[in-house]
């Protein structure tokens, strides 16, 4: 669930700028290693006035003191043995965010936990066909999720036409 919360500031030359707020809501998750649950959290997602509104992405996250964070490294769209499971950039694409989703849970995450992305694809790539497969995973209710995308000359796994990381944040008991 989503909240959104107007904020107003005063600049230093006496100027209202309104800024929306949008906190986001981290659903419970259970962590079998450890036992230990992950709490509902609030991150504030920002598009300040001044800088572009998107539909696809968010400036700035402030994540509440006290949350875990977990960093995923780069994922291709690669299977459990490693080999890439098509030369398509979209199946690739949709397996490189299923294998995010992978490691998040093995550390008792979400997708929905991901406070920032950075998705690099090859710049041979079909950009267009890559993102579109993966941004209804991406997406979710209020503020984007803060995004750098970046076209590269290749990748170190032959054949691997994306690779995507991600920053999430919990709280835990």
């Amino acid at each position: 669930m989503s909240h959104t919360h107007p904020r107003t500031d005063r600049s230093t030359a006496g100027q209202t700028v309104a800024t929306a707020a949008v906190g986001l809501r981290c659903l419970s998750r259970f962590v079998s290693e450890g036992r230990a649950t992950v709490r509902r959290m609030e991150i504030t997602h920002l598009q300040p006035a001044g800088l572009v509104v998107s539909p696809a992405f968010s400036h700035v996250a402030v994540v509440p003191p006290g949350a875990t964070t977990i960093y995923v490294g780069g994922q291709n769209g690669v299977d459990d043995t490693g080999a890439v499971v098509s030369a398509d950039a979209a199946e690739q694409a949709v397996r490189a965010v299923e294998n995010v989703a992978v490691a998040l849970e093995a550390v008792g995450a979400t997708l929905a936990d991901v406070v920032q992305w950075t998705v690099l694809i090859a710049a041979d790539a079909d950009l267009g066909a890559a993102y579109g497969a993966v941004a209804p995973r991406l997406a979710r209710p209020g503020a984007p999720p803060l995004v750098t995308a970046a076209l590269v000359s290749g990748f170190g796994v032959p054949g691997a036409l994306i690779e995507v990381s991600a920053i999430a944040a919990v709280l835990r008991d």
